[in-house]
């Protein structure tokens, strides 16, 4: 008894660091943005289209940015999701064990490559590809950073539809064969409409990781801080953080406003990340 109540000390007090330092940075990163805020006013810095934050009448607006970071991020989704979900059937209802037993590790493995390693490959291929193939002068777009991120993503949204998907496979997969239901019409009306809200919390979870990919979607995007285009430049708000935080002095109206930026990219992941709390609650009612 005694061992357990000391257990249960422990995780509450590992719980109360864990939400302290998260509360610390949050106040830290909404501190140093205030100085951004009271330059441009929260309206202000949704404005216009101008990121000029040096120089004699600094210009704070980061609507490109979060433009950029809500299209790149909802195109990965788009390109990701049918093929994730046709993985995560395949491999829950069509694929034998032995093919199962290979496949689930790989697709583990691709979840843990570092997102440099995405980057090159996409600058090299898909970047290249398209600077061959649709005469740009330059293949970096927010279609190449979507494709790259698509690939990047797509691991959380077969995991996510995998585990459910065969457990629903599993419960009814008896009473199906007793009734001569066929795989396909099984998948199609039952396991499908069963697992939609699982697909739903996969999309808007991977959605919520594109969100906040730097390095690999930086290498692909061009990195100007325009409104999105299909076959255009752009930059995220992850993007441009990483690229001038290095570079703005301490304590200045850009340093402020890059912490703003970050400011903003967090509200962005949390109102995301209430959204598959709200669809996986729906899915235990």
């Amino acid at each position: 008894m005694k061992s357990d109540k000391a257990f249960e000390l422990i995780i509450k007090m590992f719980t109360l660091v864990s939400v302290t330092i998260l509360g610390f940075i949050i106040f830290f990163i909404g501190a140093e943005s205030i100085p951004a805020f009271r330059h441009s006013g929260v309206a202000g810095f949704f404005a216009n289209e101008r990121w000029h934050p040096i120089g004699a009448e600094p210009v704070l607006s980061i609507l490109p940015m979060v433009l950029a970071t809500v299209y790149v991020s909802f195109l990965a989704v788009a390109i990701a999701l049918p093929i994730g979900v046709g993985t995560a059937v395949f491999l829950s209802c069509i694929a034998g064990e032995s093919a199962r037993r290979v496949l689930k590790p790989f697709i583990d493995l691709m979840a843990g490559l570092p997102s440099v390693v995405f980057g090159f490959m996409g600058l090299i291929v898909v970047v290249g590809y398209f600077e061959r193939h649709f005469s740009m002068s330059s293949g970096e777009s927010a279609l190449a950073g979507g494709i790259v991120l698509a690939i990047m993503i797509l691991p959380y949204i077969v995991s996510t539809c995998d585990t459910t998907m065969a457990g629903i496979m599993k419960s009814y997969k008896i009473s199906s064969d007793s009734l001569g239901v066929s795989k396909w019409h099984m998948v199609r009306y039952l396991v499908l409409p069963a697992a939609k809200r699982s697909v739903l919390a996969g999309a808007v979870l991977a959605l919520a990781r594109g969100m906040g990919e730097t390095m690999a979607v930086m290498m692909v995007i061009g990195n100007s801080p325009l409104l999105p285009r299909l076959l255009g430049k752009c930059e995220t708000i992850p993007a441009l953080i990483a690229l001038e935080m290095g570079g703005a002095p301490v304590g200045s109206l850009h340093y402020h406003a890059l912490f703003a930026a970050g400011l903003i990219l967090i509200i962005m992941r949390f109102a995301v990340s209430m959204a598959v709390w709200r669809i996986k609650r729906g899915a235990d009612l």
